[in-house]
Protein backbone atom coordinates (compact mmCIF):
# COMPACT_ATOMS: atom_id res chain seq x y z
CA UNK A 1 0.00 0.00 0.00
CA UNK A 2 2.63 2.14 1.05
CA UNK A 3 4.85 1.44 -2.48
CA UNK A 4 1.62 2.63 -4.37
CA UNK A 5 0.51 6.26 -2.31
CA UNK A 6 4.53 6.54 -2.84
CA UNK A 7 4.11 6.28 -6.83
CA UNK A 8 0.60 8.12 -6.56
CA UNK A 9 2.76 10.44 -4.75
CA UNK A 10 5.24 10.92 -7.35
CA UNK A 11 2.98 10.96 -10.23
CA UNK A 12 0.82 13.76 -9.14
CA UNK A 13 4.38 15.83 -8.54
CA UNK A 14 5.53 14.78 -11.73
CA UNK A 15 2.33 15.86 -13.44
CA UNK A 16 2.13 19.21 -11.67
CA UNK A 17 5.71 19.84 -12.45
CA UNK A 18 5.38 19.25 -16.58
CA UNK A 19 2.00 21.66 -15.86
CA UNK A 20 3.87 24.58 -14.28
CA UNK A 21 6.89 23.84 -16.94
CA UNK A 22 4.44 24.31 -19.62
CA UNK A 23 2.63 27.52 -17.93
CA UNK A 24 6.33 28.84 -17.71
CA UNK A 25 7.49 27.77 -21.20
CA UNK A 26 4.35 29.50 -22.63
CA UNK A 27 4.66 32.51 -20.27
CA UNK A 28 8.69 32.27 -21.43
CA UNK A 29 7.28 32.99 -25.00
CA UNK A 30 4.99 35.61 -24.32
CA UNK A 31 7.33 37.67 -22.24
CA UNK A 32 7.92 40.28 -23.99
CA UNK A 33 4.16 41.12 -25.11
CA UNK A 34 2.77 43.02 -22.76
CA UNK A 35 -1.53 43.45 -22.90
CA UNK A 36 -3.76 45.18 -25.15
CA UNK A 37 -5.38 47.89 -23.55
CA UNK A 38 -7.89 48.90 -26.44
CA UNK A 39 -9.05 52.41 -27.01
CA UNK A 40 -12.65 54.28 -25.81
CA UNK A 41 -14.33 54.02 -29.50
CA UNK A 42 -17.87 55.31 -29.51
CA UNK A 43 -20.66 53.19 -31.08
CA UNK A 44 -20.50 54.31 -33.97
CA UNK A 45 -22.39 53.10 -37.49
CA UNK A 46 -19.76 52.51 -39.95
CA UNK A 47 -20.04 52.24 -43.71
CA UNK A 48 -21.31 48.99 -45.17
CA UNK A 49 -19.12 45.92 -45.02
CA UNK A 50 -16.93 47.47 -42.31
CA UNK A 51 -16.32 47.40 -38.85
CA UNK A 52 -14.91 49.53 -36.21
CA UNK A 53 -11.48 48.73 -34.66
CA UNK A 54 -11.21 50.54 -31.45
CA UNK A 55 -7.68 51.34 -31.51
CA UNK A 56 -5.67 51.46 -28.49
CA UNK A 57 -2.02 50.36 -27.60
CA UNK A 58 -0.79 46.73 -28.23
CA UNK A 59 2.81 44.38 -28.55
CA UNK A 60 3.65 44.09 -32.41
CA UNK A 61 5.81 41.54 -33.73
CA UNK A 62 6.37 38.01 -33.48
CA UNK A 63 8.53 35.81 -30.62
CA UNK A 64 11.67 34.22 -32.14
CA UNK A 65 10.22 30.40 -30.89
CA UNK A 66 7.80 30.89 -33.07
CA UNK A 67 10.22 29.85 -35.68
CA UNK A 68 9.92 26.59 -34.89
CA UNK A 69 6.46 26.43 -36.20
CA UNK A 70 7.82 26.17 -39.71
CA UNK A 71 10.60 23.44 -41.19
CA UNK A 72 11.95 27.04 -43.00
CA UNK A 73 14.36 28.57 -40.76
CA UNK A 74 14.30 32.33 -40.31
CA UNK A 75 10.63 32.93 -40.84
CA UNK A 76 11.11 35.56 -37.75
CA UNK A 77 14.16 37.47 -38.49
CA UNK A 78 12.40 40.33 -39.40
CA UNK A 79 9.46 40.52 -36.83
CA UNK A 80 11.28 39.02 -33.87
CA UNK A 81 11.81 42.84 -31.92
CA UNK A 82 8.50 43.07 -30.05
CA UNK A 83 7.48 46.76 -29.65
CA UNK A 84 4.98 48.90 -28.69
CA UNK A 85 2.41 50.77 -30.99
CA UNK A 86 -0.31 52.87 -30.35
CA UNK A 87 -3.42 53.61 -32.90
CA UNK A 88 -6.22 55.63 -33.33
CA UNK A 89 -9.32 53.84 -33.99
CA UNK A 90 -10.58 53.28 -37.34
CA UNK A 91 -12.81 51.36 -40.06
CA UNK A 92 -11.71 48.03 -41.56
CA UNK A 93 -13.23 46.06 -44.47
CA UNK A 94 -14.86 42.81 -42.72
CA UNK A 95 -13.39 40.43 -45.36
CA UNK A 96 -11.34 40.84 -48.34
CA UNK A 97 -12.28 42.69 -51.59
CA UNK A 98 -13.95 40.55 -53.78
CA UNK A 99 -14.21 39.85 -57.30
CA UNK A 100 -17.77 41.68 -57.55
CA UNK A 101 -16.40 44.61 -55.73
CA UNK A 102 -13.44 45.04 -57.97
CA UNK A 103 -15.15 44.50 -61.03
CA UNK A 104 -17.30 47.24 -59.78
CA UNK A 105 -14.84 49.49 -59.70
CA UNK A 106 -13.34 48.49 -63.01
CA UNK A 107 -16.95 49.12 -64.66
CA UNK A 108 -17.05 52.53 -63.39
CA UNK A 109 -13.46 54.03 -64.13
CA UNK A 110 -12.24 51.41 -66.70
CA UNK A 111 -9.28 50.78 -64.80
CA UNK A 112 -6.87 48.02 -65.89
CA UNK A 113 -4.34 46.35 -63.38
CA UNK A 114 -1.09 45.65 -64.15
CA UNK A 115 -1.41 42.04 -64.84
CA UNK A 116 -3.30 43.36 -67.86
CA UNK A 117 -0.64 45.78 -69.37
CA UNK A 118 2.06 44.49 -71.76
CA UNK A 119 5.21 45.65 -69.27
CA UNK A 120 7.30 48.37 -71.01
CA UNK A 121 11.27 48.00 -72.01
CA UNK A 122 12.10 50.49 -69.60
CA UNK A 123 10.88 48.70 -67.13
CA UNK A 124 12.23 45.44 -67.83
CA UNK A 125 15.26 46.34 -69.97
CA UNK A 126 17.19 43.30 -70.28
CA UNK A 127 14.60 40.87 -71.02
CA UNK A 128 13.85 39.24 -74.80
CA UNK A 129 10.91 41.49 -76.40
CA UNK A 130 8.90 38.42 -77.09
CA UNK A 131 8.49 37.51 -73.29
CA UNK A 132 7.21 40.99 -72.71
CA UNK A 133 3.02 40.15 -72.57
CA UNK A 134 0.70 40.42 -70.09
CA UNK A 135 0.00 38.25 -67.55
CA UNK A 136 0.85 37.35 -64.02
CA UNK A 137 2.04 34.35 -61.57
CA UNK A 138 0.12 31.22 -61.13
CA UNK A 139 0.85 28.62 -58.65
CA UNK A 140 1.32 25.38 -60.55
CA UNK A 141 2.07 22.67 -58.47
CA UNK A 142 4.72 19.96 -59.71
CA UNK A 143 3.97 16.27 -60.64
CA UNK A 144 6.43 14.91 -57.66
CA UNK A 145 7.83 15.85 -54.78
CA UNK A 146 10.45 19.01 -54.74
CA UNK A 147 12.84 20.30 -52.73
CA UNK A 148 11.91 23.48 -50.91
CA UNK A 149 14.91 25.67 -51.68
CA UNK A 150 13.74 27.04 -55.41
CA UNK A 151 9.84 28.43 -55.44
CA UNK A 152 10.51 28.71 -58.91
CA UNK A 153 10.07 25.25 -58.92
CA UNK A 154 5.70 25.85 -58.18
CA UNK A 155 5.33 29.09 -59.86
CA UNK A 156 4.64 29.80 -63.37
CA UNK A 157 4.14 33.60 -65.10
CA UNK A 158 1.41 32.35 -67.12
CA UNK A 159 0.72 35.06 -70.37
CA UNK A 160 -3.45 36.17 -69.76
CA UNK A 161 -3.44 35.45 -66.10
CA UNK A 162 -5.42 38.42 -64.42
CA UNK A 163 -7.50 39.34 -62.22
CA UNK A 164 -10.51 38.07 -64.76
CA UNK A 165 -8.76 34.74 -65.92
CA UNK A 166 -6.97 33.32 -62.35
CA UNK A 167 -5.45 30.26 -63.77
CA UNK A 168 -5.08 31.84 -67.73
CA UNK A 169 -7.15 33.09 -70.49
CA UNK A 170 -8.96 30.08 -70.96
CA UNK A 171 -10.22 30.54 -66.87
CA UNK A 172 -12.89 32.83 -65.38
CA UNK A 173 -14.25 33.94 -62.40
CA UNK A 174 -17.91 32.96 -63.59
CA UNK A 175 -19.47 32.33 -60.73
CA UNK A 176 -16.71 33.42 -58.52
CA UNK A 177 -18.28 36.94 -57.15
CA UNK A 178 -17.20 35.70 -53.24
CA UNK A 179 -13.84 34.77 -53.91
CA UNK A 180 -10.94 37.67 -53.16
CA UNK A 181 -10.28 39.34 -56.29
CA UNK A 182 -6.43 37.99 -56.68
CA UNK A 183 -3.57 39.29 -59.33
CA UNK A 184 -3.69 42.34 -57.76
CA UNK A 185 -0.59 44.42 -57.63
CA UNK A 186 0.02 46.82 -54.76
CA UNK A 187 -0.65 49.88 -57.05
CA UNK A 188 -4.16 48.10 -57.92
CA UNK A 189 -5.13 47.72 -54.62
CA UNK A 190 -4.36 51.84 -53.92
CA UNK A 191 -6.49 52.26 -56.94
CA UNK A 192 -9.43 50.76 -55.97
CA UNK A 193 -9.11 52.25 -51.82
CA UNK A 194 -8.90 55.65 -53.55
CA UNK A 195 -12.24 55.39 -55.46
CA UNK A 196 -14.02 53.57 -52.40
CA UNK A 197 -12.58 56.81 -50.27
CA UNK A 198 -10.69 54.08 -48.35
CA UNK A 199 -7.00 53.67 -48.04
CA UNK A 200 -4.58 50.73 -47.10
CA UNK A 201 -3.90 49.57 -43.98
CA UNK A 202 -0.72 50.74 -42.43
CA UNK A 203 1.00 47.50 -40.97
CA UNK A 204 0.60 47.96 -37.51
CA UNK A 205 -3.39 48.53 -38.22
CA UNK A 206 -3.94 45.27 -40.23
CA UNK A 207 -1.67 43.53 -36.94
CA UNK A 208 -3.97 45.29 -34.30
CA UNK A 209 -7.18 44.25 -36.33
CA UNK A 210 -6.03 40.82 -36.71
CA UNK A 211 -5.42 40.25 -33.18
CA UNK A 212 -8.73 41.47 -32.01
CA UNK A 213 -7.56 41.99 -28.95
CA UNK A 214 -5.58 39.42 -27.52
CA UNK A 215 -2.13 39.77 -26.84
CA UNK A 216 1.29 37.49 -27.80
CA UNK A 217 -1.04 34.70 -29.40
CA UNK A 218 -0.06 33.26 -32.94
CA UNK A 219 -3.16 33.13 -34.30
CA UNK A 220 -6.17 35.42 -34.83
CA UNK A 221 -8.74 33.00 -32.89
CA UNK A 222 -5.67 31.90 -30.08
CA UNK A 223 -2.30 29.68 -29.50
CA UNK A 224 -3.34 26.17 -31.46
CA UNK A 225 -3.56 25.88 -35.27
CA UNK A 226 -6.56 24.21 -35.15
CA UNK A 227 -9.18 24.17 -32.80
CA UNK A 228 -11.64 22.29 -30.89
CA UNK A 229 -13.95 23.06 -34.03
CA UNK A 230 -12.34 22.14 -36.58
CA UNK A 231 -9.77 24.56 -39.16
CA UNK A 232 -9.99 27.94 -38.70
CA UNK A 233 -8.58 29.41 -41.91
CA UNK A 234 -8.16 28.41 -45.25
CA UNK A 235 -4.25 26.84 -45.92
CA UNK A 236 -2.52 24.02 -47.73
CA UNK A 237 -3.05 20.03 -46.06
CA UNK A 238 -1.00 17.60 -47.20
CA UNK A 239 2.62 17.34 -49.04
CA UNK A 240 3.68 21.09 -50.33
CA UNK A 241 3.43 21.83 -52.88
CA UNK A 242 2.10 18.50 -55.01
CA UNK A 243 -0.53 17.59 -53.11
CA UNK A 244 -3.64 19.75 -51.48
CA UNK A 245 -5.50 17.24 -49.03
CA UNK A 246 -8.00 19.95 -48.95
CA UNK A 247 -8.83 18.89 -45.05
CA UNK A 248 -10.51 22.42 -44.38
CA UNK A 249 -12.76 21.98 -47.31
CA UNK A 250 -10.74 23.92 -49.97
CA UNK A 251 -8.11 23.36 -52.44
CA UNK A 252 -7.07 26.93 -53.38
CA UNK A 253 -9.22 30.16 -52.33
CA UNK A 254 -12.24 29.60 -50.72
CA UNK A 255 -15.15 32.51 -50.93
CA UNK A 256 -14.90 35.02 -47.94
CA UNK A 257 -16.51 34.57 -44.82
CA UNK A 258 -16.09 30.65 -44.80
CA UNK A 259 -14.19 30.29 -41.43
CA UNK A 260 -14.61 32.11 -37.84
CA UNK A 261 -14.11 35.73 -37.56
CA UNK A 262 -12.38 37.33 -34.49
CA UNK A 263 -13.51 39.30 -31.64
CA UNK A 264 -13.76 42.28 -34.20
CA UNK A 265 -15.67 40.90 -36.55
CA UNK A 266 -13.07 40.32 -39.85
CA UNK A 267 -13.11 37.18 -41.73
CA UNK A 268 -9.47 35.49 -43.14
CA UNK A 269 -7.09 37.38 -41.28
CA UNK A 270 -5.05 34.16 -41.68
CA UNK A 271 -4.51 32.17 -44.85
CA UNK A 272 -6.91 32.73 -47.91
CA UNK A 273 -4.91 35.16 -49.67
CA UNK A 274 -1.91 37.57 -48.61
CA UNK A 275 -3.29 41.50 -47.97
CA UNK A 276 -1.00 44.68 -49.00
CA UNK A 277 -0.27 46.78 -46.13
CA UNK A 278 0.61 50.67 -47.17
CA UNK A 279 4.22 50.57 -45.46
CA UNK A 280 7.56 49.60 -47.62
CA UNK A 281 9.33 46.62 -46.83
CA UNK A 282 12.52 46.53 -44.84
CA UNK A 283 13.47 43.62 -42.83
CA UNK A 284 15.24 45.69 -40.04
CA UNK A 285 12.26 48.14 -39.55
CA UNK A 286 11.18 46.77 -36.18
CA UNK A 287 14.87 46.83 -35.17
CA UNK A 288 14.51 50.69 -35.69
CA UNK A 289 11.20 51.19 -34.83
CA UNK A 290 10.66 53.71 -31.86
CA UNK A 291 9.67 52.40 -28.44
CA UNK A 292 6.40 53.46 -28.81
CA UNK A 293 5.39 54.52 -31.80
CA UNK A 294 1.91 56.59 -32.42
CA UNK A 295 0.35 55.38 -35.89
CA UNK A 296 3.49 54.12 -37.50
CA UNK A 297 3.90 55.09 -41.37
CA UNK A 298 6.62 52.51 -41.52
CA UNK A 299 10.55 53.20 -43.38
CA UNK A 300 9.89 55.90 -46.25
CA UNK A 301 11.64 53.14 -48.70
CA UNK A 302 12.05 49.64 -49.40
CA UNK A 303 14.87 47.54 -49.04
CA UNK A 304 15.22 43.61 -49.55
CA UNK A 305 18.83 42.43 -49.39
CA UNK A 306 17.69 39.24 -51.14
CA UNK A 307 16.65 41.93 -53.86
CA UNK A 308 18.24 44.94 -53.73
CA UNK A 309 16.75 46.31 -56.94
CA UNK A 310 12.82 45.73 -55.59
CA UNK A 311 10.74 47.80 -54.66
CA UNK A 312 8.89 45.80 -52.19
CA UNK A 313 5.45 46.93 -49.63
CA UNK A 314 4.48 44.45 -46.92
CA UNK A 315 1.87 41.92 -47.14
CA UNK A 316 0.01 40.02 -44.31
CA UNK A 317 -1.73 37.47 -43.37
CA UNK A 318 -0.49 34.44 -45.32
CA UNK A 319 -2.72 32.05 -47.99
CA UNK A 320 -3.99 29.18 -49.25
CA UNK A 321 -0.35 27.96 -50.05
CA UNK A 322 0.71 28.37 -46.49
CA UNK A 323 1.48 25.89 -44.44
CA UNK A 324 4.18 24.44 -41.85
CA UNK A 325 6.46 22.73 -44.26
CA UNK A 326 7.78 26.07 -46.01
CA UNK A 327 5.34 28.60 -44.81
CA UNK A 328 3.47 29.23 -41.84
CA UNK A 329 3.44 32.69 -42.15
CA UNK A 330 -0.42 32.65 -41.26
CA UNK A 331 0.60 33.56 -37.81
CA UNK A 332 0.10 36.69 -36.69
CA UNK A 333 3.05 38.60 -35.89
CA UNK A 334 5.23 37.22 -39.44
CA UNK A 335 5.78 39.56 -42.29
CA UNK A 336 5.51 39.19 -45.80
CA UNK A 337 6.95 41.52 -48.35
CA UNK A 338 6.25 41.55 -52.42
CA UNK A 339 7.59 43.82 -55.21
CA UNK A 340 4.84 46.44 -55.64
CA UNK A 341 3.76 46.08 -59.33
CA UNK A 342 3.25 42.50 -58.90
CA UNK A 343 0.64 40.25 -58.48
CA UNK A 344 -0.27 36.71 -58.06
CA UNK A 345 -3.48 33.85 -57.68
CA UNK A 346 -3.00 34.17 -54.26
CA UNK A 347 -2.34 37.83 -53.20
CA UNK A 348 -5.22 39.81 -52.57
CA UNK A 349 -6.01 42.87 -50.31
CA UNK A 350 -8.49 44.53 -47.53
CA UNK A 351 -9.18 48.30 -46.77
CA UNK A 352 -9.42 50.68 -43.94
CA UNK A 353 -11.05 53.79 -43.58
CA UNK A 354 -9.94 56.69 -40.67
CA UNK A 355 -12.89 57.68 -38.30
Amino acid sequence: MKKWLFLGVVVAVLAWWTWNRSEEAEASANASFLPTIEGNSPGLEGPSGMVLIPGGTFSMGADSAWDSRCQLPGLTNDAARIHTVSLDPYWMDEHEVTNAEFAAFVKATGYVTVAEQVPSRDEFPDVDPALLVAGSLVFTPPTQPVTLNNYVQWWSFVPGADWRHPAGPESSISGKDMEPVVHIAWVDALAYARWAGKRLPTEAEWEFAARGGKSGEPYPWGNEFKSARGHMANTFQGAFPVSDTREDGYAGLAPVKQFESNKYGLYDMSGNVWEWCADWYKPDSYGNAEEIAHNPQGPSESYDPAEPGAKKKVQRGGSFLCTEQYCSRYTTGTRGKGEWRTGSNHVGFRCVKSL
